[in-house]
């Protein structure tokens, strides 16, 4: 099963650090936010991985291409007949990444829509490049399998962004409660999708989450995975600062693989 990232906004509500590089290449410790993604898939044996580019789709590009020289230790023999041997084995060395080009501009239904020549006739994943979860890959997967439907969406429920006040009936401060969880649950990414949901993809244009997602719950198409466990996205400094500092101090909660 192929995992494709949708890789190609602009980030702009993160402009101290999108202004030069897209959001994916944005680093949580030493690697992208994206590669952390992928770990993740990884962890659960999904290693064959689509990456949609537009906004500074260079700077992807040429991370996948010097990735083995950037992470690893290597020789270079210069001259008439320059080489270099790249030392030891990084723990990625099965990955099968494709960068497609989706556009500077296409939403995220187009982008999915022009990746649909990568994915084959089988059932393929679709999650965000922006945020960071401990999403049980395998139960997802299985899940998915299970239902028989076209399309799952894994959902969540975030933590609001303030803490609670508990008062009583006369106004009293009763309790103090720090950023809980919402009622609601929202989409979280982490798709499953059956091949037959490209024709429900009409163009560039198309915004993956209206038409596209509507269309397949009016039609009983949609089953929703509910996560309960860590979900985060990064779409603030702050919450890329948080991140870094969960990451720094070992408390990483999307790190399921062995670091």
């Amino acid at each position: 099963m192929k995992a494709v990232i949708l890789a190609g906004g602009l980030g702009t509500r993160l402009r101290e650090e999108t202004e030069y590089r897209p959001k994916p290449m944005v680093q949580i410790g030493d690697h992208p936010i994206m590669w952390h993604i992928m770990k993740t898939y990884a962890h659960h044996g999904v290693t064959d991985f689509v990456v949609c580019v537009g906004y500074r789709g260079d700077v992807i590009k040429e991370y996948f291409l010097n990735y083995e020289a950037l992470s690893r230790d290597f020789t270079v023999r210069l001259g008439r007949e320059h080489t270099t041997e790249v030392h030891g084995y990084s723990q990625e060395k099965d990955w099968s990444v494709t960068v497609a080009e989706t556009g500077q501009d296409t939403m995220t239904g187009g982008r999915v829509k022009r990746a649909g020549r990568y994915v084959g006739e089988e059932s393929f994943m679709v999650t965000y490049g922006d945020g960071l979860a401990n999403v049980d890959v395998s139960a997802l997967m299985a899940f998915h399998r299970a239902h028989g439907r076209l399309a799952t969406m894994t959902c969540v429920q975030p933590s609001t962004r303030f803490g609670v006040v508990e008062l009583d009936g006369a106004g009293a401060v009763q309790h103090f409660r720090e950023k809980p969880r919402a009622i609601d649950w929202i989409n979280g990414g982490y798709f499953v999708f059956e091949p037959q949901v490209l024709d429900r993809l009409d163009g560039d244009d198309t915004v993956l989450e209206q038409e596209p997602l509507e269309g397949l719950a009016a039609d009983g198409e949609l089953m929703a995975f509910r996560h309960e466990g860590f979900w985060q996205p990064m779409d603030t400094y702050r919450e890329f600062q948080m991140l870094n500092d969960l990451w720094d101090r070992g408390e990483a909660p999307w790190a399921v693989w062995e670091r």
